[in-house]
């Protein structure tokens, strides 16, 4: 089982042309829904208020095949993200969140994955990091989906060196080319994702590149897949849903039981990983909202296929 710690939310989504529809979101929901729908155990570790909104976010947690364990909110509110959507479906975020979580005990697990909002919000950001050590200290495999929010990075320093400092306790590390903007607006992509191989625990680093697929970073090279021609909707989910389907075939594979074999994946195993992760991306860009796929409807012979 992983266990998947950060927010839970509302996506409170405006279409462009000014229609409003509310659906479950928030990059970790996002994440513990494409595992359970991928058929992985998993368990979502956040915050819901006491509200309708919240019966929604557990439903859609537990109708996807994943476990919840949620602490209250202090407003008794379910948190939201007010998304608006340009004319090409992209999306933009405005949030009104909350994020307290206490300390956690972790649960026996396979493994843990943290990111997003709940790597970097006080004061619950400090009981994600203790939930990342108790793993550590299990000997667990760690991911982070660094998932940069602008409007919650006023200094670019300082989240650059917090998200080093996060991501070195992670052997596996995925952000996509606009996080890298973020977090080092006058380096490349390329070479903040180098930055972060190698440094500390980290041995797998994975660079989204949107329309453009994904790049593997490891010691044993640097491996692209550019995605099949697909119709977008909208992009909502899509990084998420890259990132389940990786830690799917991670668990597949039998690396959760022995973490220390993601560091010597060679180029075939990677570029088999992310192309499947890309395949998984695309179908959510294909759809409306963050809907990730089950594995019944992935092509025959996923991820080879």
């Amino acid at each position: 089982m992983i266990v998947v710690a950060g927010e839970a939310l509302v996506d409170v989504v405006t279409e462009a042309d000014g229609t409003v529809t509310e659906t479950p979101g928030g990059s970790p929901l996002n994440v513990a829904v494409g595992l359970g729908r991928l058929d992985v155990p998993a368990t979502l570790c956040c915050q819901l208020g006491d509200d309708e909104r919240a019966g929604v976010l557990v439903t859609h947690v537990a109708t996807s095949g994943a476990q919840l364990v949620a602490a209250p909110t202090t407003t008794g509110r379910t948190s939201t993200a007010v998304a608006t959507l340009d004319a090409a479906g992209a999306a933009h975020y405005d949030f009104d969140l909350e994020w307290s979580l206490p300390r956690q005990e972790l649960p026996p697990c396979d493994g843990v994955h943290v990111g997003s909002l709940g790597t970097v919000l006080e004061p619950g950001r400090e009981s994600v990091l203790d939930l990342v050590e108790q793993a550590r200290a299990r000997g667990l495999l760690v991911s982070l989906d660094v998932n940069v929010r602008p409007a919650f990075l006023p200094d670019v320093e300082e989240g650059w060196r917090r998200t080093r400092e996060l991501a070195a306790r992670c052997p596996l590390v995925k952000l996509s080319d606009e996080d890298a903007l973020a977090l080092r607006p006058d380096a490349g992509a390329d070479d903040t994702a180098r930055a972060l191989l190698g440094a500390g625990d980290t041995v797998l680093v994975l660079l989204t590149r949107g329309p453009h697929g994904a790049t593997a970073f490891s010691a044993s090279g640097e491996v692209s897949v550019e995605p099949r021609p697909t119709t977008v909707v909208d992009t909502v989910g899509a990084g998420d849903s890259f990132m389940a389907a990786t830690l799917a075939q991670l668990h597949d594979a039998g690396t959760y039981a022995a973490p220390e074999s993601l560091g010597t994946l060679d180029g075939d195993a990677l570029r088999r990983l992310i192309a499947g992760a890309v395949e998984v991306a695309a179908i959510t860009c294909e759809r409306r909202g963050a809907n990730p796929p089950t594995r019944a409807e992935l092509p025959s012979g996923w991820p080879a296929g």
